[in-house]
């Protein structure tokens, strides 16, 4: 699987996800809130890139759109600071963590993995990316979700649990970062269900945009 950084096709490798960095987010689900970064994966099939259909899993009644900062690593990175941690971030992107939520809560109940409610294909919906060198201060950034024109999601990285350099040192020092990895950073509160013909609006503080359609 590839993704576009300024026109050009770059790899992708680990896509890594970051569970309830939101406070709000977490409240409306009725999370607790974590002590640390809260780390799941997706498998490299479940990578949507726009203008593909999005199409819902067979198996769930219940999908949620989550929309989330995501970073394209650019080089490898085993240890590194928090002070230096953006420096292996080569673009930044926006994306939809797709949940099953009501495979995942069965999942949850029954003490099991949660592979099957977050990895389906598409479940990984992003963006182009747009150079680290063109944003000035990732920290500021913020994101938007429209759903058939109405605003459902309004993130701010101010508001993160665990700052962009926290997580990406975490990533970097626990399982090592690699060229081409995806870092989903976590959604903010406003989650809900996808329904069939619903149009899906992106957009990363004016600087990236994508959309995508649920097939019907």
């Amino acid at each position: 699987m590839q993704v576009k950084l300024d026109g050009q096709t770059r790899p992708v490798n680990t896509i890594f996800c970051i569970g309830r960095n939101y406070a709000a987010h977490a409240a409306e689900l009725g999370n607790a809130l974590e002590a640390e970064p809260m780390v799941f994966l997706k498998p490299n099939a479940s990578l949507l890139r726009e203008g593909a259909p999005l199409c819902l899993p067979g198996y769930s009644r219940d999908v949620h759109y989550e929309c989330e900062l995501v970073l394209l690593v650019g080089r490898d990175a085993d240890d590194i600071g928090e002070d230096g941690a953006l420096s292996c971030i080569a673009g930044y992107g926006i994306g939809l963590d797709l949940t099953a939520r009501d495979v995942q809560a069965d999942a949850k109940a029954r003490g099991l993995p949660w592979t099957r409610a977050k990895g389906f294909r598409g479940a990984a919906c992003v963006s182009d990316f747009v150079a680290a060198a063109q944003v000035a201060d990732p920290a500021q950034l913020q994101f938007s979700l429209s759903i058939n024109g109405e605003q459902r999601q309004h993130g701010d990285c101010r508001l993160m649990l665990f700052p962009l350099p926290v997580l990406i040192a975490s990533l970097a020092q626990t399982y090592g970062l690699r060229a081409g990895d995806l870092i989903f950073t976590g959604t903010p509160q406003g989650v809900g269900a996808l329904h069939g013909g619903d149009r899906l609006q992106l957009d990363l503080h004016g600087l990236v945009q994508a959309s995508w359609q649920v097939a019907a």
